[in-house]
C-alpha cells in the first residue's frame, strides 16, 4: 500500500483505466485534421447505427489526387486493414469488377497511378480547342436515368 499526502493510507486498485494511444484520425470533411464531437458529421461514433455510418461515408471528403491525409484512404489505412488484412473495392463487370488490395502500399499506389494515367487525357481535353468540342458532343449524347 501506499501513502498519500494526507497521510491516509490508499489501497492499489485493481483494474486501472489505461490510455491506448492510437493514430489520430481526420474528420471526415474537407480540412479536418481530427474528428470532431461538435460536428458529429464529420466523426464516426461506436453508437452510430449502420445507416449513418454509410450516409458519413458517402459524403466524406475523398480527394481523387491525394493519398496523404485523404480521411477515406486514412480509415482504410488504420482501421481496414489492420483488422481485416485485406480492402475490397466494389466495381461492376463493365468498370472491371471487384479489386481486392492486401496491402495499403498497394491501394495507395493503384489509387495515385489511376490519376497519372488520367492526367494526359485530362490535359488534352482541357487544352486542345477540337477535343474540348468533341468531349461536349459526347457529352451532350450521355442518357441519364
Amino acid at each position: 500500500m501506499r501513502r498519500a499526502k494526507s497521510k491516509k493510507l490508499i489501497k492499489p486498485k485493481k483494474n486501472k483505466p489505461i490510455i491506448l494511444s492510437h493514430h489520430t484520425l481526420p474528420g471526415l470533411q474537407q480540412g479536418q485534421e481530427k474528428m470532431s464531437k461538435s460536428e458529429p458529421s464529420s466523426s464516426i461514433f461506436m453508437e452510430d447505427e449502420e445507416a449513418e455510418v454509410n450516409t458519413k461515408i458517402k459524403k466524406a471528403y475523398c480527394p481523387p489526387e491525394k493519398v496523404e491525409g485523404n480521411p477515406c484512404l486514412e480509415y482504410v489505412k488504420y482501421l481496414i486493414f489492420p483488422w481485416f488484412h485485406e480492402f475490397t473495392v466494389e466495381r461492376s463487370e463493365k468498370n472491371g469488377g471487384n479489386r481486392t488490395f492486401t496491402t495499403f502500399e498497394e491501394l495507395s499506389a493503384a489509387y495515385a497511378t489511376l490519376n497519372k494515367i488520367l492526367e494526359p487525357v485530362r490535359s488534352h481535353f482541357k487544352n486542345d480547342k477540337s477535343a474540348k468540342q468533341l468531349l461536349q458532343s459526347v457529352k451532350n449524347y450521355r442518357v441519364t436515368r
